[in-house]
């Protein structure tokens, strides 16, 4: 089976998919970009990840993969990973209800569950 295939933002990403990130490119991102071709046309730069079940095309301009280093706490001044990160997530680094189902829209699927029938319940 084909890989997933995301176009996504930097921002947008989870704490699990960031750190895997940093671990492939610990040296920063920035000589890392490819350039392509959206479906408008113009061209945008992004940083390839592929992770177990997905291909990552992180978008992100050359400024902004030097600005996100510079920002992140995990790199040192030299624009490296610092020793000894491991990419583990800490408790504290998740986010309340991360892995939980969030903004299901219950109406897409009200057809199908209205046919479901719960024998456990008696009358």
């Amino acid at each position: 089976m084909a890989k997933k295939k995301i176009v996504l933002d930097y921002e947008k990403l989870n704490v699990e998919t960031i750190n895997g990130i940093k671990m492939k490119y610990p040296n920063g991102y920035k000589d890392h970009l490819v350039t392509f071709s959206n479906a408008q046309g113009r061209y945008v730069s992004a940083l390839a990840y592929e992770a177990e079940e997905i291909y990552y095309l992180v978008r992100m301009t050359e400024l902004e993969a030097v600005q996100i280093i510079r920002e992140d706490a995990d790199f040192g001044r030299d624009g490296k990973l610092k020793e000894g990160f491991t990419g583990e997530i800490e408790p504290e680094e998740l986010e309340p209800d991360e892995g939980e189902i969030k903004n299901v829209n219950l109406d897409e699927n009200f057809d199908e569950a209205a046919n479901i029938k719960d024998e456990s319940y008696e009358e």
